[in-house]
């Protein structure tokens, strides 16, 4: 077998386990509530699987917000923001091994030339806003052959740092609420 053809099988490899990973998270959706009961591994579980979709968007900071009126708001977004990481993991991993799907796209062009210019500093900033097409930003890591444990460090800065607007926002609009009814 030739190198072209043992490439293509691994990243025709790679690439499965991402569309097994987004169509399963879709279909037990309403199931995922339950492990919200878990604490902060349920809320690092459900960061994971909400952030593990590709073009599926599962309201993970919904899910930190309203996380963050029962548990200390600095460990919610320590864990969603960890778990949002690796859920990340699968766009990096669909660039890696398909990036052949979004070459010669306009955005796809752009984040890569953000990506080499920038660097981690465009997935810290496109993981810190909330921007349900995040997933681009690791398919062009993966494309790039960003190193994981580099992907993965900028990625988690910026998830951690969403998730702690959310966390507090949540907490303090909870505790406000709380204030106006309880007169």
């Amino acid at each position: 077998m030739n190198e072209r053809r043992r490439e293509i099988i691994k990243r025709l490899l790679l690439f499965l386990p991402v569309i097994a990973i987004t169509v399963g998270v879709f279909l037990i959706r309403d199931q995922l509530k339950q492990l919200e009961g878990y604490g902060y591994p349920g809320i690092f579980l459900l960061s994971i699987l909400a952030n593990a979709t590709l073009i599926i968007p599962v309201p993970g900071v919904v899910i930190t917000s309203t996380m963050a009126t029962v548990f200390n708001p600095l460990g919610v977004a320590l864990a969603a923001g960890l778990g949002a990481a690796l859920g990340e993991l699968t766009g990096y991993m669909a660039g890696y091994s398909g990036q052949i799907v979004v070459e010669g796209r306009e955005r796809y062009l752009r984040l890569v030339e953000w990506m080499k210019k920038y660097g981690g500093w465009t997935i810290l900033f496109l993981a810190f806003i909330p921007n349900p097409a995040f997933d681009m930003a690791g398919i062009v890591a993966g494309g790039l052959k960003m190193p994981v444990a580099k992907f993965l460090m900028w990625c988690a800065i910026g998830k951690i740092l969403k998730m702690l607007v959310f966390a507090y926002a949540g907490s303090s609009i909870f505790n406000w609420l709380g204030s106006i009814f309880s007169r």
